[in-house]
């Protein structure tokens, strides 16, 4: 993908993860390549010959779902595509917030640039226009069922084209109307094929999944830093993450994890030969590869998906302008992301048990041989006593999060759409999951680098300068205070990529 001067120019097969999370929270702007407008203008042809012709088209010239044998008259083929949007914008529940509604409104516009649905570019560019203005539509969380694709939340963000609905500009919550005023635009009519075209698709699943993506590869780099930083408060063992060891279990992740690691520690005089102290760490830190690399494993499998997502036709049916096809199918069904969801939200959760399952050792005197909850005065003070608590109950919350939703189905229709993908679902948990892995990752830090303090001796490359950017804003803990702004703070750097990128 082609980004300049924050622009991002879509042309429907190119568009990145990291495009789409630019657009979502860095306000980036759109801007359509002339090859997408050309497809653009030769799908619509398509269909405007389809409706002069009155061929029978599901969705154009038909209702919809149960209703796909009714056949609309020429005079209703318009209001029957605002009908439909009137109708799916039945969502409910609590908005989504303005990133994941930008990224929403991206990946919709690069299926549609991809030029297999038949919108007019008058229409296309309407959507466009609402990203770059800063119109930011009021969509409900709840109400899609991931086949056929996200109807409920896409509805409501077709609500505000034709000004109708609510939205976001500039933090002011305004009428779809008074939101196009605003930004000088004017509400539009849509035409045959276009309600349709338009909410047809698994956007909402797949903009959560971006965002949860890229975070989620923030937190395993950040996770690893921290592992390492309680490796050396604990005085841990780095041959376990011998090259040679991991060369004969050879998955990627692993040997990635690994080398991650020892870069981390290169120059630490606060760890252990094997034999010095113990023979072998516990699993928390001797088996970080494998979890940790199980994870990054993951990671790569679910971005390669989502990527693919993005820059796919997701409508139905699919027009065809070089063979003059029209085609009924299922590309609506979000399956494919349900599942990625699902995935991800496993692996990302594990980072967080086994963070907690480090805290744990950091605080607890009889496996740490560091003074009781990492305070100086115990009894008096209670010190990282209850931080531990607050991992254990948030990775607890995790477990039940991680049930899959995809395992679920449900008829809808009449029966008609007997078979669901429950992807959005899948998605909207894996964004709190995520959120959830900071938290716990920020307990981590902090008390690993309360349990430095009572040591001595150079840390490693990577942690030194992860314990230098945590001391500049959080200082050393010698006696009881309120610990939740500390936590806070950390979740900030580690949620910031502070440390993602701390050894690079």
């Amino acid at each position: 993908m082609n980004q300049q001067a924050n622009v991002v120019k879509v042309d429907g097969d190119q568009l990145r993860i990291e495009d789409v999370v630019s657009i979502a929270r860095k306000a980036t702007h759109i801007q359509l390549t002339d090859e997408a407008l050309h497809r653009v203008r030769a799908s619509r042809a398509m269909v405007e010959r389809m409706v002069s012709q009155q061929q029978v088209v599901y969705g154009i010239t038909t209702g919809f779902g149960k209703f796909s044998d009714v056949m609309i008259h020429d005079e209703d083929v318009s209001k029957l595509q605002e009908n439909l949007i009137m109708s799916h914008a039945c969502g409910m529940g609590d908005p989504y917030a303005v990133e994941v509604v930008r990224a929403m409104m991206a990946l919709r516009i690069n299926a549609l640039a991809k030029g297999y649905s038949g919108i007019r570019e008058e229409t296309l560019l309407q959507l466009v226009e609402l990203c770059n203005r800063g119109v930011h539509p009021i969509i409900p969380q709840q109400g899609s069922l991931g086949a056929s694709g996200d109807l409920a939340p896409l509805a409501h963000m077709v609500l505000v084209m034709l000004g109708k609905g609510e939205a976001l500009v500039n933090g002011k919550r305004l009428s779809g109307k008074e939101a196009l005023s605003e930004v000088g635009l004017s509400p539009i009519r849509l035409e045959a094929k276009e309600g349709l075209a338009l909410i047809n698709g698994t956007q909402a699943m797949t903009a959560q999944l971006c965002l949860a993506l890229y975070d989620s590869r923030v937190l395993l780099e950040s996770a690893e830093l921290i592992a390492a930083m309680t490796i050396e408060a604990l005085r841990g063992i780095p041959k376990a993450f011998d090259p040679q060891l991991h060369l004969v279990r050879p998955h990627p992740g692993q040997q990635e994890s690994a080398k991650r690691l020892l870069q981390h520690l290169s120059g630490s005089k606060r760890t252990t030969a094997q034999g010095e102290l113990r023979v072998q760490d516990p699993y928390s830190l001797r088996c970080l590869p494998q979890v940790h690399g199980a994870t990054r494993d993951t990671l790569e499998y679910v971005w390669t998906t989502v990527t693919r997502e993005c820059n796919s036709v997701t409508d139905n049916p699919i027009l065809f302008t070089e063979t003059g096809d029209v085609i009924s199918g299922g590309n609506f069904h979000g399956q494919p992301m349900a599942f990625a969801a699902d995935f991800l939200a496993i692996a990302i959760a594990e980072l967080a048990n086994i963070s907690e399952r480090r805290t744990e050792r950091l605080v607890n005197p009889q496996l740490s041989g560091l003074p009781g909850f990492l305070t100086e005065n115990g009894g008096l003070h209670s010190g990282f006593m209850i931080t531990q608590y607050v991992a254990a109950s948030i990775v607890s919350e995790n477990k039940v999060l991680c049930h899959p939703a995809s395992v679920d189905s449900i008829p809808s229709s009449a029966n008609q759409e007997d078979h669901v993908s429950m992807g959005t679902t899948s998605a909207r948990k894996l964004r709190t999951i995520v959120s959830n892995v900071s938290k716990v990752l920020a307990i981590e830090y902090l008390a690993a680098a309360q349990a430095i303090d009572f040591g001595s001796g150079d840390l490693g490359t990577g942690t030194a300068r992860a314990y230098e950017q945590l001391r500049r804003v959080i200082p050393r803990l010698h006696e009881d205070r309120e610990m939740h702004p500390d936590l806070v703070k950390a979740e900030e750097l580690i949620q910031q990529g502070t440390l993602a990128f701390v050894t690079e």
